[in-house]
């Protein structure tokens, strides 16, 4: 574990990192400065070991449509089960994520939904992504399902994704960039209050995890070169990243054959997605809707949703202004304190991903949340519901 935090505890470097891309919310422009290109470093190999190889009926595909493309290119142990090692190392090569935010999200699934030093892409009840419905996996998913509206996290819903293909109708300048799925964000996050009585949006599964789902198809899934340095992402790459095939009047969904396309150019590694940069594509989302800077739930019918007093779930740690001021520290901080509540383990079991977590959260200057609070989340009969990746379809929910 020292040689995956030992980029978050090197203070110098990291502060360096920060003063690079502490940048104002950008949108679909990218940096203010574009990032360089270089072909021969950002293009990812496709051919030979790592040529497209869909999955057999033993290997594990799950809810994430990038984790799967590296499983199916065997980036990933082709089975879909890997190591935190094996995680942070895949997507800093090929997608390019910072070390920090890869090994913070890599831990937290390997340490809350796996054996403590790997997990499975997919997954069964209370294990991987699949299982981890209500602690990571959440509701409101760009494509995916809400669990207990469909019965299922894993059911890619075509009329989600129809939403967002067609907020981009001219193929020839369609690019699928930070503007366009922060519209599409605010679409999902209504369609699932309308939608699913049983909808949740928690301080950590919200605030990050599903926020995560969407800025993520930008950042990881553009295609780079010299006249996108920042990267443009087309109706053919979103559809081979999704696992979309057919035409244009016939699209369909092929589950697990998620592809990386041929002659595609990842991020720079001078442009890394790290925490700093994904908290300000955070902060330009929740600019549009302050409402995603609260946790809230609906209650259990539709159109019910009531936002929860942080400065309550927090002990007076943090006022609703500080959330918006910073999501992810509230997010991460809640998780902090929330851990041994969630998953039942000793200090020391958890202290690989409190230490990951602590690393964060001192990188940003969080205020220390002490003790949780979870009274408040009484009104929301969906936030005790951990599980999938099926479960029975909740009374009242509405399905497309």
């Amino acid at each position: 574990m020292d040689r995956m935090t030992e980029g978050l505890s090197a203070d110098v470097a990291y502060k360096q990192l920060l003063e690079r891309q502490a940048l104002p919310p950008q949108g679909g422009a990218g940096p203010l400065t574009p990032p360089p290109f270089d072909a021969k470093a950002q293009l990812i190999d496709v051919s030979g070991a790592h040529a497209f190889t869909p999955p057999s009926s033993s290997d594990a595909r799950g809810m994430c449509p990038g984790l799967n493309a590296l499983a199916n290119h065997n980036y990933l142990p082709h089975n879909g089960v890997a190591t935190i090692t094996q995680f942070v190392d895949a997507t800093t090569k090929v997608f390019g994520m910072g070390a920090d935010l890869a090994t913070f999200l890599a831990t937290y699934g390997a340490v809350v939904d796996g054996p403590l030093v790997s997990w499975s892409i997919q997954g069964g009840p209370h294990v991987g992504i699949g299982g981890s419905h209500g602690n990571y996996e959440s509701d409101s998913s760009p494509l995916k399902s809400d669990l207990f509206q469909y019965g299922s996290n894993g059911k890619l819903v075509m009329s989600q994704f129809k939403t967002l293909y067609d907020m981009q109708p001219d193929a020839a300048t369609a690019n699928y960039n930070i503007d366009v799925l922060r519209d599409f964000r605010l679409k999902r996050f209504q369609e699932s209050i309308d939608k699913n009585p049983l909808f949740v949006y928690g301080p950590f599964t919200g605030m990050a995890v599903s926020q995560a789902a969407f800025t993520f198809i930008y950042r990881f899934m553009a295609n780079h070169s010299a006249e996108f340095p920042e990267g443009k992402l087309n109706k053919d790459v979103l559809k081979s990243f999704m696992s979309i095939q057919g035409p244009e009047d016939n699209l369909k969904w092929v589950p697990g054959s998620e592809r990386i396309p041929s002659n595609w150019y990842r991020r720079n590694t001078l442009d890394a997605y790290t925490i700093p940069y994904f908290l300000t594509d955070v902060l330009y989302f929740t600019a549009a809707n302050p409402q995603l800077t609260l946790v809230g739930c609906n209650e259990g019918k539709v159109d019910t949703y009531q936002a929860i007093d942080a400065t309550t779930l927090s002990n007076g740690a943090y006022t609703a202004e500080q959330v918006a001021a910073n999501p992810l520290c509230f997010a991460t901080e809640f998780a902090l304190a929330e851990l041994p509540l969630l998953t039942g383990l000793t200090t020391t079991l958890l202290s690989p991903l409190t230490n990951v977590l602590n690393s964060v959260s001192k990188n940003m200057n969080c205020a220390k949340i002490g003790s949780v609070n979870t009274t408040a989340l009484a009104i929301c009969p969906g936030f005790g519901l951990y599980g999938g990746p099926t479960a029975a379809v909740a009374p009242g929910a509405i399905q497309s």
